[in-house]
């Protein structure tokens, strides 16, 4: 951990609180003087309190770090304590008289973010401590210590910490093993982002690439990145066209690779981001927006602006190119988001009642002869997210392998050629194999293939056992929700109370961290449950369910809206509670899928249909980085649309893969 100031409690004792401050000060460069001047003044009170807390708590051997920088919340710890037992951190409110919620909230993140991303802190209890310099001592309800966060917040005034250090230190059993301060500042601390969070670092040219957990590696998705730059160079330096394609389990960083090309500090010269996901655009330009007008004072157009050049509808982006056939885009390299949903020929030339579409071939198509307009060369970076086709007209990778092949016999400048994992040859699907067999014109690359994990923070096969569940095998999932040998215990849980969902969403929603319901569209019947309220997309609303927070009622955390999967797909929360419906159901022959007509349900015949709704559930159970909460109701015996035995069948399979009843 990087700590602006680290030494010994009796190091910190031996100088006047002056000095320390003056060094911090001196760290702190490009602030203005009288921010400055306040910041000395906070520091100094900070460690005069310190000072006098360690020489009551006794805390001499004890390690002193000063403003941690946390890498993923941008922010710095004001102070972490290393005992020999435990690591405390404290944050300081200078002036404050008492103790507010949001304060309470970040320091706990802070414990939160230590525990989850630092190797190190992983052992030992790590304690949140808010000290307010103003406040009458509080009295605390005194808790457990165990390894992890599991304290709720300690409350500390000037004249209060020394005890409450001294009984902290009392209270914990010193351990087999005590913590080895100089190892705990050199481990490593792998934060993952959220993708929100990710946006707006890569905004500000900060690298992601070496992000990961604090229990696996960044190696794959590192390696990922190396593969696509490696294919766009030789594409440059051979003046040829190419389609890479990079595959992926879900929440392995598909959509952070593209945007890292698109625009982190090492992007592609002019790369656009391309995403059909009105939801995901709409939610990353609100965070964009939001953070300049915050950070640099200046009104909403320009920053709008800025956001809007680098993350752009793929529907607008082809329809501009196709309505202005002598103009080749500007960017040599383009990032298609979920490529696997680009539309096909009779789904991209539909109108509808929002638009008229001019495209006449499929949404591939168009793609390779738009970017066979710039000249000398040009790369399409295909971001496939397997298994999360949601509906009907998406074309998939054979359209794709079909649109490439055809460019050949073409000839000329629409010649394209195409680099893939093996993964894009062995899809189950037909329409999601790129290719039968291994034609000539495709490059295999094996490190195109996202296979690690970095959603899911304390389980790494989640999106394993998501499958097994879905795809019928319920003791791979079984042993996998066993399995504590790659993670925690499986982060699935189910109750069959809606009271319940809620206060179970809560209590989990710990520091800053955000809880949500999601729901399937087609889930028509839970509105008899009281969950009628759906978002599906528009951009105003999904903007404020992404980013706005209780007591705003917009927020997520609010608990009344639920996200469908058409708004949160390629987003994430924290913790989510996902609202079983009637739409997918247990029968004699495993999963049924329904849809809701008149006032009854109807069986669902086409094959591809089914399997849309039953990727909308893969959607739906891969969107939380901690939890899922499962709420399966329990169903009315006097409503024929929501017969208790149908539920039942849903609990009791969901039990036998593994899930816990909370």
């Amino acid at each position: 951990m990087k700590a602006w100031v680290s030494c010994t409690g009796a190091a910190l004792l031996a100088r006047d609180a002056a000095d320390w401050a003056a060094q911090l000060s001196y760290a702190q460069a490009g602030q203005l003087s009288e921010v400055q001047r306040a910041q000395r003044e906070s520091w100094g009170a900070l460690i005069v309190t310190l000072q006098a807390a360690l020489r009551e708590a006794g805390g001499e051997s004890w390690q002193v770090l000063l403003e941690v920088e946390m890498l993923r919340l941008e922010r710095r710890i004001d102070a972490v304590l290393l005992t020999d037992r435990a690591v405390l951190v404290l944050e300081y409110k200078h002036g404050a008289t008492g103790f507010a919620a949001p304060d309470l909230a970040q320091v706990e993140d802070y414990a939160l973010d230590l525990f989850d991303f630092h190797a190190a802190s992983r052992a030992h209890p790590v304690v949140p401590l808010l000290l307010a310099s103003g406040a009458a001592a509080p009295v605390n309800q005194w808790p457990i210590f165990l390894p992890g966060v599991t304290t709720p917040v300690l409350r500390a005034s000037p004249a209060s910490l020394g005890a409450l250090l001294r009984g902290i230190q009392a209270a914990i059993p010193a351990p087999a093993a005590p913590l080895d301060a100089a190892a705990w500042e050199a481990a490593p601390y792998r934060p993952v982002p959220t993708i929100i969070e990710a946006a707006r670092r890569l905004f500000d040219r900060h690298g992601v690439e070496a992000i990961a957990t604090a229990r696996a590696d960044a190696r794959n998705l590192t390696r990922t990145t190396a593969a696509i730059r490696a294919a766009i160079g030789q594409a440059r330096a051979e003046g040829a066209r190419r389609v890479v394609f990079v595959t992926g389990i879900p929440g392995a960083g598909k959509t952070l690779c593209g945007l890292n090309l698109a625009f982190g500090p090492a992007a592609e010269g002019s790369t656009a981001f391309l995403t059909g996901n009105a939801p995901l655009v709409a939610v990353l330009r609100g965070a964009l927006e939001r953070d300049a007008r915050e950070a640099q004072g200046r009104g909403a157009r320009q920053p709008r602006r800025e956001a809007r050049a680098v993350l752009q509808n793929v529907h607008r982006f082809l329809e501009h190119h196709v309505r202005h056939p002598a103009e080749a885009p500007p960017e040599h390299v383009v990032v298609f988001d979920e490529a696997q949903r680009a539309w096909d020929a009779a789904q991209a030339g539909r109108d509808t009642q929002r638009r008229s579409s001019i495209l006449t071939t499929s949404e591939p198509g168009h793609m390779l002869e738009i970017m066979a307009r710039v000249p000398g060369w040009s790369v399409i970076v295909a971001l496939i997210g397997n298994g999360q086709e949601i509906n009907t007209g998406e074309a998939g990778l054979a359209e794709w392998g079909r649109v490439i092949g055809a460019s050949w016999a073409k000839g000329g400048g629409g010649l394209w050629g195409a680099v893939a994992a093996p993964r894009a040859l062995s899809a189950a699907e037909p329409a999601q194999r790129l290719a039968e067999g291994h034609p000539p014109r495709l490059t295999l690359e094996e490190d195109l293939d996202l296979t690690v994990p970095v959603r899911s923070i304390h389980h790494e096969r989640s999106a394993q056992w998501v499958a097994a569940v879905l795809e019928e095998r319920p003791e791979e999932a079984a042993a996998i929700a066993a399995d504590r040998s790659t993670g925690g215990g499986l982060p699935f849980f189910l109750t069959r109370d809606l009271g319940a969902l809620r206060a179970g969403l809560r209590a989990r929603a710990r520091g800053l961290r955000r809880a949500g319901l999601v729901c399937s569209a087609k889930a028509k019947r839970l509105r008899a449950e009281g969950l009628g309220a759906q978002l599906h997309g528009a951009d105003d609303e999904v903007v404020n369910w992404f980013l706005n927070r209780w007591p705003d009622v917009r927020g997520s955390d609010a608990l009344e809206v639920c996200a469908t999967e058409y708004a949160c797909q390629g987003l994430e929360l924290d913790v989510v509670g996902l609202a079983w419906g009637g739409d997918f159901i247990r029968g004699a022959e495993g999963w049924q899928a329904r849809r809701f007509a008149g006032q009854d349900w109807q069986r669902v015949a086409s094959p591809e249909t089914r399997r849309y709704l039953r990727n909308t559930y893969r959607v739906l159970l891969t969107r939380a980085r901690y939890e899922t909460l499962i709420y399966v109701p329990r169903g009315d015996e006097a409503d024929r649309t929501r017969p208790p035995a149908e539920f039942e069948a849903v609990a009791n399979y969901l039990q036998r893969c593994g899930v816990g009843v909370f």
